[in-house]
């Protein structure tokens, strides 16, 4: 008999699929304090910013839900950004309505699931990874979803050596991230929940109707404790690839994360999350590139929007989305440039590959377009002559 087979027999409806391949591995080694400290090149929400959680803990003297390190109003404090009473300023995490969060924030107090929508690069990952943060004090418990995500990742694995060894047993069985969110009553995360196979994604309904993850190998469940939930995400760019089941839909409060306002509000955004991006890699202070920040902006909006910003010519959009994640990218990408390659203040020629690498996805069509816009828009602009030059120049 061969290996699988013997897997097979002792473990029915047991296969070889990656998710049970990778649940043999041994874990990881726990993470030291040096790895969480300032040598992490992006630490977890909660350790970046644990002065602020600690501070908004001591402070917080409102009604907290079971498990939750954090009261509803100090979670949507956390993410919007104040002023405690010991003059603690806690940093803007996400920058837009404050209902939306109060809406998701609430949510999660309920038993209903968090279903966070929108275009690509609105803050759904970085939404969710701080919601997990503030209320359960680990951001860690994650699903990432695509096309090959197998059932195992939502609901458990197997160790296979103990299971040829001893047989099937709670000690073979290798909990998923959402089981250990259920057995610790702690928030879980799955992130782009329309990639995953639609009959992957309808294992979730028992867990977040019932709140119970069966175990039939063993005859065994294991039920959800006070204080467990779940925040997924989806883009809106995704529909028809592995559309919701209306029964899975059923189980989510959705809450759509808009694109910014106003451009004041996305260069806000662009800035403060560049600035902190930037200190973790030593690159110059964002206020030196305040401007070229400003006109990445105004272009991905005018060009996102097909008007521009005066109302007074139309345009053409490229294919891409154009995001502020993408205009965070450019800045950041400009920002090492300059140090490395320049005089250390982010200038036109540092962002224009960046910006053009943005815009034209579609060799053909968007190069048509971004030209366009550099002679009717740019070219006639006062004050954005070194910007047309030095995007001319990459465009050639």
């Amino acid at each position: 008999m061969t290996v699988s087979e013997t897997i097979a027999s002792a473990v029915p409806g047991a296969g070889t699929g990656t998710g049970a391949d990778a649940a043999a591995l041994p874990a990881p080694a726990e993470p030291s304090g040096r790895d969480l400290g300032s040598e992490a090149l992006r630490p977890h929400a909660e350790h970046a910013f644990a002065d602020e959680l600690k501070a908004l803990a001591a402070a917080d003297d409102r009604p907290r839900p079971a498990r939750w390190q954090l009261s509803p109003w100090a979670v949507a404090t956390y993410l919007l950004g104040g002023t405690l009473p010991d003059g603690t300023v806690i940093t803007p995490k996400y920058v837009g309505p404050r209902r939306i969060v109060e809406v998701a924030v609430t949510t999660l107090a309920t038993d209903r699931a968090l279903l966070l929508l929108g275009v690509p690069g609105t803050a759904k990952t970085w939404v969710s990874e701080h919601l997990a943060a503030a209320v359960s004090g680990d951001s860690t418990l994650l699903v990432q979803g695509t096309a090959g995500t197998p059932e195992e990742a939502i609901r458990y694995g197997w160790n296979y050596a103990k299971l040829l060894a001893h047989g099937p047993s709670r000690d073979a069985l290798v909990p998923s991230p959402v089981m250990r969110a259920m057995s610790e009553g702690l928030t879980a995360r799955v992130e782009e929940l329309t990639r995953i196979p639609a009959d992957v994604q309808d294992t979730l309904i028992t867990i977040l109707s019932e709140k119970t993850l069966p175990i039939p190998e063993l005859g065994q469940e294991v039920q959800a404790v006070r204080g467990f939930n779940l925040i997924a995400t989806a883009n809106d760019r995704d529909r028809g690839v592995n559309d919701l089941s209306s029964a899975l839909r059923r189980r989510f409060n959705t809450v759509v994360l808009p694109l910014p306002a106003t451009p004041e509000a996305e260069v806000d955004i662009v800035a403060r999350r560049v600035d902190q991006i930037g200190r973790s890699l030593d690159l110059p202070a964002v206020p030196e590139g305040v401007e070229e920040i400003r006109r990445v902006v105004t272009v991905f909006r005018e060009l996102r929007d097909g008007v521009t910003a005066d109302g007074r010519t139309k345009l053409k959009s490229p294919s891409g989305t154009l995001s502020t994640a993408e205009a965070i990218s450019v800045v950041t990408g400009g920002l090492a440039l300059s140090a490395h390659f320049g005089d250390g203040v982010l200038r036109p020629a540092d962002v224009a590959a960046g910006v053009l690498g943005a815009v034209v996805r579609d060799p053909a069509a968007d190069r048509v377009i971004w030209q366009e816009y550099l002679e009717t828009v740019v070219r006639e602009r006062d004050g954005w002559k070194d910007f047309y030059r030095a995007c001319r120049e990459v465009s050639a």
